[in-house]
């Protein structure tokens, strides 16, 4: 803007340099004068309106026009001045409280109680009270709602009912002293069932958050997008970062350059107990990139999707919900459980964070990280393992399949030592890196588009299942039993396992729960499992399982009678991938069918086959809802043993070496032992099934060839 404009310009003519430096320095006044009268002004009125305007511009010469714009420049120019004032004040301010914090933390730390010599457990009584009460209106609910039920069941208020009598409950406990080969001895004995404990009901989290207060949410919001940062160079980086193993061609990540682009200052690796397992692999899955985000973003889903690795998963916290329709910017505080199926092998827990993220169109990365809460939470040195940023890189492809990069990255801390028969399979990082994950992955998605088929199985023999809703209901009966086998062999927090000496140096665990979900026979239920050593390849060892001609060779139950099968359908491009429904010969219980379930890819295989009656399976393949379809399953996992190959371990023959290719196979079995919910178990129960297993153990190893092994 240019002010002066109603100065006095000099008449025409010649103007000498004395002339030009006189005028000039009355245009500086003049502007000058004009600024102040201005400022004058604007100190008493920063909105004059149109009337204070026009006496101004005649005032100072200046048109209405610039007076309305040195006015709203002013008042711009003072809101940017006094934001940055308040900016400043309130970044010393957080700066402060900040240091505070911290030093209340560190204080906290050292706290101990005088009475007792220890921490105290909770920093604020008024929380306590309040949690307590929370939680006491819970229970009067829970307890209205199932009074309420019981009234209805029984034809009287549940206050009239007499009192229960307390019940002594005590743990699982097995003398293994009393156990010998496959017989019990000693004269009796009394297994109290562990309360609490269903066969479906996911386990509740083993420790719960306190309320997470903003300032938790912003950390974490940082430690996210720092995490996501990482996990994308890791996914696009290739050497110095990862370089080819000479043995088997997996990426391997070189940790010292790791260390040095991404250097820590509280660094786990100074603990010696803590070893690395890192790995990264991609592939080409039947699935569009924004279905599996949302299947990645639940908790419930994701379990579905990994039902063989997840044990458990739930959402603790969303903190950020992600823009409008889309999961991209979602923030989500999670808790996993992650297993190999076998009770040998302990669950690792994570709590950590799940963050969302649209790199562009059709390119979504997913990164998961470890949260360390403060040390004083409940949380600390719970967990044995640690995430480093880990994940998956997810890009459309025009068939409407994606293209799925994973890498997964932990810190693990032996606090136990592996189990012998595992060691060589989880320290090579296959029992959960990310090979694992993407073969599971692809199998499953193979299975969700067999799922989404319209078209009947061919290879229905008798045209029993007749419509696509029937097929639909079959794979969904099927899946549940995938998924009640997995939970019943998982060490997660909700499962107890007691060892029985007898069979072999690794014995049969067993651990009992009480079934009352609506898709389980009701009652109480014997679990047991062991897991064997064969010096046969796994695929070899799938396919004696899954081929329904060598089924009498190890099924005791069929009392070696030979099996049809009635019914199939694929669920995936691997011949292996399908679901059957078998038929005995000669056999007192012709209404009594088997439901069985194979699959397999590059991690392992399982054979899952539950007991099923005729009018069951009538039900779901006439493609009514099979949720309510009683199921208690057995089988087989079957899983490299990680032994890097040393000549032909498909061999059958020559079993009498621990060499190499050989089969980790884990038998399992469920028994329900009572039908009603009683809390005692006798021995004849827990006989029978060491007796069951040790006996299936035998006719496997005979029919392989494998008795020394």
């Amino acid at each position: 803007m240019e002010f002066g404009s109603g100065g006095g310009a000099g008449s025409g003519g010649d103007h000498d340099a004395s002339d030009s430096q006189r005028r000039k320095k009355r245009y500086h006044r003049h502007t000058a004068n004009q600024i102040q009268k201005l400022e004058g002004m604007f100190k008493e009125c920063p909105h004059p309106d149109e009337k204070q305007r026009l006496q101004l511009s005649r005032e100072l010469g200046l048109a209405p026009r610039q007076i309305k714009f040195w006015f709203q420049n002013r008042r711009t120019q003072m809101k940017a001045q006094h934001e940055r004032a308040d900016n400043c004040v309130l970044r010393a301010e957080n700066d402060k409280i900040r240091c505070e914090n911290i030093a209340i933390r560190e204080a906290l730390k050292n706290v101990i109680c005088p009475a007792c010599g220890v921490p105290p457990l909770n920093e604020d009584s008024y929380f306590d009270e309040h949690k307590l009460r929370m939680e006491n209106a819970q229970l009067k609910e829970e307890l209205d709602r199932v009074s309420s039920i019981a009234a209805k069941c029984i034809g009287r208020p549940i206050s009239q009912l007499p009192p229960v009598q307390p019940i002594h409950v005590s743990s699982l406990e097995l003398s293994m002293a009393s156990f010998g080969g496959h017989g019990v001895g000693g004269p009796s004995l009394d297994l109290d069932l562990l309360p609490g404990t269903t066969s479906s009901a996911m386990p509740s989290l083993p420790y719960h958050p306190t309320v997470l207060s903003d300032m938790d949410k912003s950390l974490m919001t940082d430690i996210a997008a720092n995490a996501m940062e990482e996990l994308l160079r890791l996914l696009q980086t290739n050497e110095p970062l990862w370089i080819k193993s000479a043995t088997d061609g997996r990426d391997v990540l070189n940790l010292e350059s790791y260390e040095r682009i991404f250097p820590r200052a509280n660094s786990h690796l100074k603990n010696p107990d803590l070893r690395i397992e890192a790995s990264r692999d991609s592939g080409v899955v039947i699935m569009n990139g924004l279905a599996l985000v949302e299947m990645f973003m639940d908790p419930n889903k994701f379990g579905d999707l990994f039902p063989t690795i997840v044990s458990m998963a739930k959402t603790i916290e969303v903190i950020s919900s992600g823009m409008l329709g889309s999961q991209s910017g979602s923030l989500q505080l999670m808790y996993k459980e992650l297993q190999v199926l076998s009770p040998l092998v302990q669950t690792r827990e994570f709590y950590f964070l799940r963050y969302c993220q649209q790199i562009e169109q059709g390119l979504w990365a997913i990164v998961d990280v470890s949260y360390d809460f403060p040390r004083d939470n409940q949380f600390t040195n719970q967990c044995r393992s640690h995430r480093l940023p880990s994940g998956c890189l997810i890009q459309d492809m025009p068939n409407g399949y994606s293209k799925v990069s994973w890498v997964e990255h932990v810190e693990i801390e032996d606090k136990a030592p592996t189990h012998r028969l595992y060691r060589d399979l989880i320290h090579s990082g296959l029992a959960f890196g990310a090979e694992r994950w993407l073969a599971a992955l692809q199998r499953m998605c193979e299975r969700f588009a067999c799922l989404m088929v319209s078209g009947t199985s061919t290879r229905d023999l008798e045209g029993v299942i007749p419509s696509p809703e029937g097929k639909r209901s079959m794979m969904k009966l099927a899946q549940r039993m995938v998924n009640n086998f997995c939970a019943s062999i998982s060490t997660s927090n909700g499962h107890r396992w007691t060892t029985l000496s007898g069979m072999n140096e690794v014995g049969v665990r067993v651990t009992i729960h009480k079934s009352t979900d609506p898709g389980q026979p009701n009652g109480v239920v014997l679990s047991a499992a062991t897991t064997i050593w064969l010096p046969v390849s796994p695929q070899n060892v799938f396919n004696f399982f899954k081929d329904e001609r060598t089924r009498p060779q190890w099924d005791v139950l069929s009392n070696n009678n030979a099996v049809q099968e009635v019914a199939h359908i694929a669920n995936g491009s691997h011949p292996g991938n399908c679901i059957s429904v078998l038929r005995a010969f000669n056999t007192s219980q012709n209404n009594m069918l088997m439901l069985q379930e194979s699959c397999i890819d590059s991690s392992g295989s399982l054979v899952v086959y539950s007991p099923v009656d005729l009018p069951s399976i009538n039900i779901a393949m006439s493609g009514e809802d099979p949720s309510y379809i009683p199921l208690l399953p057995s089988g087989f996992t079957i899983s490299p043993d990680g032994r890097p190959e040393q000549g032909n371990g498909a061999s059958t023959s020559s079993c009498n070496v621990h060499g190499s290719g050989g089969s980790l196979v884990t038998v399992a079995f469920q028994i329900l032992v009572s039908s009603l919910p009683s809390a005692k178990l006798n021995l004849e129960s827990v006989n029978t099934v060491n007796t069951l297993i040790g006996t299936t153990v035998q006719q496997i190893k005979a029919a392989l060839n494998c008795n020394s092994s």
